[in-house]
């Protein structure tokens, strides 16, 4: 699948082509477009002809899967419409979250999908946020609404951008967070390109967290659902295009969202979560990665000491905090403390040697701070934090012990609910 192009670029009027295949059927899509209108177009399996239609009408055509799939390869790398002050383009991953967020941008809406890299080999590909079959869940809730829906193909620049720097960070024994990352360089660089493109005034996600003022400045914030916030996985973003942006749900529980999505008759209302980085395709990432060059290698399994206590299979296998996997007998329980590339080493000790009190990060603070909570795991909770500015970020002094800290996790300050600091890990200490 792909597109096509030909045509008078100087005055706009080009040919572009596209295709896609499926179940071993074939559609192919010529349109041929002057400015952002459709003059002439050969595209079978659609609802109605696209001559005469803008690029925006044309997107909100339905038809068979197949075919608009074919089209959106087409017109995606072309897409423009003037610009509309009043017009929201809408981040749609094919789930519930995003398809409330489209009903409160309301009928001048836009709807964009990025299609990402997912591993071919993963076993359960079709569930990614970004799979052809998100892609198609995206559409059809973007046309039953009767709004345009764009899909971008990112896929080789998401390849190079996020994935080949998640096995490299493995590869130099880190513990990398690629959604911080593609939040933060990726993914809002590119959905906003498009917003421009579309003439939209800002871009819609369905992501939990909100937009304040704080100290003078727009900043992230937690959003109200506690058990949904997402202000730690959009971190990275920066602060200077939030007035870009518009998390309409960053003030309500997921299951209002829900509740609202099914009143709405949406079909994805209780459409299941993805919990895993997408490209993983529901696999666990040491499968991933021994499929993608770190391969299976023994090494040693040594106390802090340097005894020798066994042997593993690959020290990127491991991260500080691990205990499951290590194979090991010390008559305690003890836990991954450190793993060392050079050698292919894993460091393990008990529960009490990955105390960490100290932490240096590198990355940005975001508003002029000496303490705030520090979250070091999505999923951890914060603690309270002396803060520092250094020349390449920030360095933390815990109130209290965190265990389990690792090379490349995401740093994220707060004050109160607000991220006013966010960096990589890059060293830890007791």
């Amino acid at each position: 699948m792909g597109h096509f192009f030909s045509g008078r670029y100087a005055d706009l009027v080009i040919e572009i082509r596209g295709d896609a295949t499926r179940d071993e059927e074939w559609a192919h899509a010529r349109v041929v477009v002057d400015g952002d209108r459709v003059v002439e177009a050969d595209v079978e399996g659609l609802e109605r002809p696209l001559a005469g239609l803008t690029l925006l009408q044309a997107a909100a055509v339905g038809g068979d899967a197949l075919a608009l799939d074919a089209l959106a390869h087409a017109i995606g790398p072309v897409f423009r419409a003037a610009p509309d002050s009043g017009r929201v383009a809408v981040a749609m991953s094919g789930g519930v979250d995003s398809a409330v967020a489209l009903l409160r941008a309301g009928p001048n809406a836009v709807g964009i999908t990025l299609r990402l890299w997912i591993d071919p080999r993963a076993p359960h590909a079709e569930r990614a946020c970004c799979s052809p079959e998100a892609v198609i869940a995206a559409r059809e809730t973007c046309h039953g609404l009767g709004i345009p829906h764009v899909t971008i193909d990112a896929r080789e620049a998401f390849r190079r951008s996020i994935v080949e720097p998640f096995i490299q960070d493995y590869a130099r024994g880190e513990t990398p967070n690629p959604c911080t990352r593609c939040n933060g360089s990726f993914r809002f660089g590119r959905l906003l390109s498009f917003a421009k493109r579309a003439g939209a005034g800002r871009l819609a996600t369905g992501h939990y967290a909100r937009i304040v003022e704080h100290r003078g400045r727009l900043l992230l914030a937690r959003g109200a659902d506690e058990e949904k916030d997402q202000s730690y996985m959009l971190a990275r973003v920066d602060p200077g295009i939030l007035d870009r942006l518009w998390f309409p749900l960053g003030d309500q529980t997921k299951e209002e969202t829900r509740a609202e999505a099914e009143r709405a008759g949406l079909q994805v209302a209780r459409r299941p979560e993805s919990q895993e980085a997408c490209f993983l395709g529901g696999d666990d990432y040491r499968s991933f990665l021994e499929r993608h060059g770190l391969g299976a290698q023994e090494g040693p399994v040594v106390d802090s000491a340097g005894e020798r206590l066994g042997t593993h299979a690959g020290f990127w296998r491991f991260t500080p905090g691990q205990r499951r996997g290590l194979g090991v007998s010390a008559g305690v329980p003890v836990f991954a403390v450190a793993t060392v590339p050079e050698s292919n080493t894993v460091v393990v000790g008990p529960h009490g040697a990955l105390a960490r009190r100290r932490v240096r990060a590198s990355g940005k603070l975001f508003a002029s701070v000496t303490r705030g909570d520090v979250k070091l795991r999505y999923r951890s909770p914060a603690v309270p934090a002396t803060v520092e500015a250094s020349a390449d970020g920030f360095e933390l002094a815990l109130e209290r012990p965190v265990y389990g800290v690792a090379r490349g996790q995401t740093a994220v300050v707060y004050e109160g609910d607000v991220v006013v600091g966010s960096g990589i890990v890059r060293e830890s200490s007791a």
